[in-house]
Order: structure tokens, then sequence, then C-alpha cells
């Protein structure tokens, strides 16, 4: 994951709230990530489809509170909690950023902990709950450009050992959830083998008009899941090489993992 040229940066598929809970191939995935991924960061940056706001803002505290933004769950779910220390320097370092490359109005939020979008994957993957963690929202009132450019301002914390995780689904539309599917619906494996070619073969352009996608529409009626996959990609670079490290086809969606790694 480390090289000279910085950490890689990544946009997962974080699936159902109820992942910490299931025996699922997806949570066996996130559970072995410090097997495949040994470099600790400094701090971890999430960009999560669950905190959607109309200008960039940053969440700066000093210690993460754990948000149970979903209902109907069992009740053990919602006693989950994953509470690692904040970043508040880091949080200063994300504003100064992003204002130097002309993000006007960036906001500090000094209450938001962590939600799902974060805590679900983290604390699988860091289950230590030892490293601070900080979020940086999307807007999806804002297009595919935006977000690009959000994840190059953002590109020099992954030089000072911040990991840059953007969290999403690649195909994310529930009205269409099927829990009887046993294989993918063309019209979900067609957008994530669209989303896999545009990011396997750098065509960052084709990614951030992603709206012109086949099906795009109904792999992702709103944006919020897709949109953290611009963000990381904007981290990488354009000279970075993207790597699909996970895939799966679920209730006849699609769960697609990604890593961006940057140029030696």
């Amino acid at each position: 994951m480390a090289t000279s040229a910085g950490l890689s940066t990544f946009y997962v598929s974080h699936g159902s709230p109820m992942m910490p809970l299931e025996d699922t191939p997806i949570r066996e995935f996130f559970s072995t990530w410090t097997e495949r991924y040994p470099t600790r960061p400094k701090a971890i940056l999430a960009i999560s489809a669950h905190w959607d706001t109309r200008e960039p803002a940053v969440n700066a505290v000093s210690q993460n509170s754990t948000i149970h933004d979903f209902y109907g769950f069992p009740r053990e779910l919602y006693q989950l909690q994953y509470t690692p220390p904040g970043a508040p320097d880091v949080a200063k370092r994300v504003t100064s950023l992003l204002k130097d490359a002309g993000f006007k109005t960036v906001l500090e939020d000094n209450k938001r902990g962590l939600d799902h979008g974060a805590w679900t994957p983290l604390m699988l993957m860091y289950p230590n709950a030892d490293i601070p963690v900080l979020q940086v929202s999307i807007q999806s009132n804002k297009d595919g450009l935006h977000h690009y450019q959000l994840g190059r301002a953002l590109a020099p914390l992954k030089d000072e050992g911040v990991l840059i995780f953007a969290s999403g689904t690649t195909v994310h539309n529930l009205r269409e959830i099927d829990f009887s599917a046993k294989k993918p619906t063309v019209w979900a494996k067609a957008f994530d083998g669209w989303l896999t070619d545009v990011l396997l073969n750098s065509k960052h352009k084709e990614a951030m008009e992603w709206e012109k996608a086949p099906y795009a529409s109904k792999a992702h009626p709103h944006p919020d899941h897709f949109l953290p996959v611009l963000v990381g990609l904007g981290a990488a670079g354009e000279q970075c090489q993207a790597e699909k490290i996970y895939e799966e086809f679920a209730y006849g969606l699609a769960l697609s993992c990604f890593a961006f790694h940057p140029q030696n």
C-alpha cells in the first residue's frame, strides 16, 4: 500500500449496516485488510456516501462518536460502538488544502462522529480503534468533476501518511434488491463492468461523466454512493494504477472495491 510516492487510496463498497454481524465474504475481506495492507496510517480520512452537504465539510473532533444512521435493524446493531480518536490537526490541514485549491467554503463540524459508511468497514479493518479518523462530506448537488477536484486537492495527504478511504457501493438501488437472486442482474453487471473498465484503464474523464454509463440511472438513482469513488480517484492522480481488489454480486446488486496505487 505504501510506496515512495505515498499511500494508495481506496474506494470500497461498504454494503449493509449488518456487515459487522454477518458471516459474509465482504466481512471477511475487511477483516483481513491488514494482511494485505500492513502499513499503519497516521490517520484515516473517510469520504462516505452517508455525509452529504451543500459545501465541503470536515469533522474536526477530538473523539469520534458512532452514528447509527439507519432504522429497522436488530437491537445488537445499535449496540455496536466504534469510537476512534478524531484528527483535528488533519482536519485543519484538510480545510487549508481545500481552500488553497479554490474551494471557497469549507465547513468544520465540531460535533459530528462517524456514519456507518465509515465505521462499519473500519471496525473490521482496524478493530482496536486506535488510529485517528476524520471524514469529509460529499456534495450530491455537484457533479463528477467537482468530486474529482476535491480528491486532487486532498492528494498531498497520502504523502503525509493519511489513508484516503472512499466508501460507497458500486451499484446502489435499494428498490431493486432481490434477496432471492442467485446471479447478478444484467444492468448491475453492466454498470459494474463499465466502472471496472474506466478505472483499470485510466479513463478518468469517462469516470467523471459517469451519468453516460450503461444503466447509470438505474445503478445509482441518487449519486451519493458513486461520488466517493471520484474523490479517491482524484486523490490518487492521473498516473495512478487502479486495481480491483474485491468483487461480489449480492441480492442482484454489485459490491466491488478498488485500490488506486501511486506511480513509483
